[in-house]
């Protein structure tokens, strides 16, 4: 066992740290992800349109991006909602390129 670790141990310590710093950086990747989407509850008057205004300052998407953004995480919406309905909507910067994975209700593709 000596013979084995004197011969292999920069490439048993390599991959032993390869493995940590790629476990860090999931657990990292994944806890930042989190806090880009708000829910919210839908009141009389409400609009996909009208919530993308609201919430302009808080994502850089356009009215249809963020439109459609909605309609592809969030179960059974379509182009209608109605009030008392509770939808996540993103309100980080750069959501454009936030896959379904980081939401935990986002329907498969």
């Amino acid at each position: 066992m000596k013979k084995l670790w004197k011969q292999y141990s920069y490439a048993i310590t390599l991959i032993l740290l390869s493995f940590s710093l790629a476990l860090l950086l999931s657990f990292k990747h994944h806890t930042d992800g989190q806090d880009k989407y708000m829910k919210i509850k839908i009141t009389e008057g409400d609009s996909l349109w009208t919530i993308s205004d609201q919430f302009a300052k808080q994502h850089s998407l356009s009215h249809a991006e963020f439109v459609s953004w909605v309609k592809k995480h969030n179960e059974n919406i379509s182009d209608q909602i109605y009030p008392g309905e509770e939808i996540i909507i993103p309100v980080g910067k750069n959501n454009s390129t936030v896959t379904t994975t980081e939401l935990a209700s986002a329907p498969e593709e």
